[in-house]
């Protein structure tokens, strides 16, 4: 018998080959997976590049349509059923504490006021209340006189009004407690002061919701926008987490213009909130807005033996 040494040496080829595909495959795989995981890193990496652009191009992106140098407040968008604004990493945008007009129906001009008026003497220095970038700066001579619109990381866009210089331009990235402007009586103004709003798309929001100008300190860690609902502030609770702290009315959303002071009525906001100074006791805070400890406790739902905590919000009424 002839044994055919060719043909049994080319069928071990064939069944070793065949046996080494699928090796050779699962070592395709296997040198093809680090890539696809560096193809992942980098994909993830230009998608954090890209928002970080648009968060530079327009801060707040996510929730404002557009980025405009034109108009003061004007949105073609509807408000969140509910928006959380951070309130830390504040500036006050004056040291005055001293408020000349409030936010509210003026009668006598049968029309609303959308912001605070603080004194300010004419070049007296004005701030940023929050990082974000200028939107707006312009002059208008039956209204703001020269203002500065600001648009911030946390939603809020802030406006000052009545100023005699403007120190920033249209587009400029801003830090908290950077100069903007100059305190001034320019536009419908009778008197040296500084017009402050704050909007959320361009919804005036009352500012001394969230800013306390006698205090020089903000009312809350957070500020809870309710498009149909009562606002509230909010505080960090032992770093576990928010807690609600006190309740404000909300109104509905009135006709949006570029006057100041144009729009319709709307109730000004009732009830008072307190933030705790080191020395208070709730007998303090009681006097001071002439309540008791008993109602004191009930608003805030504590008891009269509970130590406060410096910065703590209580509401008063």
């Amino acid at each position: 018998m002839h044994f055919n040494f060719k043909g049994f040496k080319r069928g071990i080829i064939v069944v070793l080959s065949a046996a080494a595909l699928p090796v050779c495959g699962q070592d395709l795989i296997a040198s093809q997976a680090p890539i696809d995981k560096k193809m992942r890193a980098v994909d993830s990496v230009a998608l954090q590049r890209l928002i970080n652009e648009e968060q530079l191009e327009n801060p707040s992106f996510s929730l404002y349509p557009e980025w405009s140098n034109q108009y003061v407040h004007r949105y073609n968008a509807e408000l969140p059923e509910e928006f959380k604004i951070d309130l830390r990493h504040f500036c006050m945008p004056t040291p005055s504490r001293q408020i000349t007009s409030n936010y509210g129906y003026r009668k006598n001009f049968r029309r609303m006021h959308k912001g605070l008026d603080i004194k300010v003497y004419i070049g007296d220095t004005i701030r940023s209340a929050f990082s974000g970038k200028v939107r707006v700066v312009a002059y208008e001579g039956k209204g703001y006189g020269k203002y500065v619109v600001i648009r911030h990381n946390n939603g809020l866009e802030t406006v000052y009004g009545h100023l005699s210089a403007q120190l920033v331009r249209e587009n400029d990235v801003v830090k908290a407690g950077e100069p903007i402007g100059l305190g001034g009586n320019t536009g419908r103004s009778t008197g040296s002061h500084l017009h402050f709003e704050t909007r959320l798309l361009g919804e005036a929001i009352n500012p001394a919701e969230m800013f306390d100008f006698e205090a020089q300190d903000v009312t809350g860690d957070f500020y809870v926008f309710r498009a149909h609902g009562s606002n509230s502030l909010l505080a960090s609770h032992d770093g576990s987490g928010d807690r609600e702290i006190a309740s404000v009315p909300s109104y509905p959303a009135v006709k949006k213009g570029n006057d100041s002071h144009s729009g319709q009525r709307r109730p000004r906001v009732s009830g008072n909130v307190h933030k705790v100074k080191s020395g208070e006791t709730l007998s303090v805070i009681a006097r001071k807005y002439g309540t008791s400890v008993a109602q004191l406790c009930k608003l805030n739902r504590i008891k009269a033996t509970t130590v406060l905590r410096v910065g703590q919000i209580l509401r008063c009424s």
